[in-house]
């Protein structure tokens, strides 16, 4: 009888260690990115009073949104395994086609603005269609040739010279305010939530997550994989010259340089978010906290007076231990 009654007692024991386990790793893995986030502010407030003041706070939405942005659409080939190196590129091409309609041709800011998100979309589009049209092994191949494209025309185009004198209309979202929170930071909220109800409650967002959990099977049950391929590589275009309308706003110019290494932090905020590089994992929100975690850190390293050369070191430290976190997640699921 002893036995018996002993028995369960030692399973409970075990079940409720289990679970405790379980919980950890899920909680380490889905909010690990926001307790970094929170760490950061929390020692930065310590050496920087200046860092928890109303402006400074603003100023990190602010310096975040073109990044947050090209994020959400870099989230969506990482999600597929594949990669967009183009986005800066495409930014660039974009705003640059947008200063040669409304400041050159004098065309109303509402078509440049149309005429801008059309260009983004369009070169989205052929990095999909190279991909899957022309069967390149990897789209890492295909847009490092359309980012040097893209610039290129957007170069020659310009003459290698800014465009300057935007209307209001064009840099309103990337100057205006409601309150003291910047358009632009909401416009970013506004797109993770469409992002994330796309991602999360359409077939195509789970069409994503299959191809990047294992695209030769997702092929094989039916899914159209060129199809959302297309569909992933044009959003991510969108979505840079969304970017670049921002950009605009804050610089009230449209340069063919713009967008330089914007890829790459791009990239960053997409890894440190919590996305793998293999393909299948990540989420528009923890996208959102790797771009805010990339801003609240230059900027705490801006208000302790660290040069830029140091702080581009400690960005590729970061980006390094979120990529080694991201393969020892995967060591241990195999």
């Amino acid at each position: 009888m002893k036995q018996t009654e002993v028995v369960p007692q030692q399973e409970d024991i075990v079940m409720k260690k289990n679970r405790t386990k379980i919980d950890f790793k899920y909680i380490a893995n889905k909010f690990g990115a926001l307790f970094g986030l929170i760490l950061l502010s929390i020692v930065l407030a310590i050496m920087s009073p200046s860092f928890l003041k109303v402006d400074n706070l603003m100023n990190i939405a602010r310096q975040s949104s073109i990044n947050a942005l090209l994020s959400i659409g870099m989230l969506l080939p990482i999600l597929t395994a594949g990669i967009d190196l183009s986005v800066g590129s495409i930014l660039a091409i974009s705003i640059v086609i947008t200063g040669v309609v409304t400041v050159i041709w004098g065309m109303p800011p509402i078509i440049g603005i149309f005429v801008c998100l059309l260009i983004g979309a369009m070169a989205g589009l052929l990095n999909g269609l190279l991909l899957t049209k022309l069967k390149l092994p990897h789209p890492f191949i295909s847009t490092l040739g359309t980012m040097n494209v893209y610039r290129g025309l957007a170069l020659i185009i310009t003459g290698a010279s800014p465009i300057f004198g935007f209307s209001y209309l064009i840099n309103f979202a990337g100057q205006a305010n409601v309150g003291a929170i910047p358009i632009s930071f909401i416009l970013v909220i506004f797109v993770c939530v469409i992002f994330h109800i796309f991602l999360t409650r359409t077939a195509t967002g789970r069409y994503i997550y299959a191809i990047g959990g294992n695209k030769e099977a997702a092929r094989l049950s039916g899914i159209p994989v060129d199809r959302v391929l297309i569909i992933v590589y044009t959003l991510s275009g969108l979505m840079a010259a969304l970017g670049g309308l921002v950009l605009i706003g804050r610089t009230n110019a449209a340069s063919p340089i713009a967008g330089l290494t914007y890829e790459l932090d791009a990239i960053a905020a997409v890894i440190i978010g919590g996305a793998s590089f293999f393909g299948g994992i990540g989420t528009v929100w923890g996208t959102l906290i790797g771009a805010m975690i990339i801003a609240v850190l230059r900027n705490g390293l801006n208000l302790l007076g660290t040069s830029t050369d140091i702080q581009t070191v400690v960005i590729g430290i970061v980006i390094i231990l979120a990529v080694y976190v991201d393969v020892l997640r995967r060591r241990s699921k195999n």
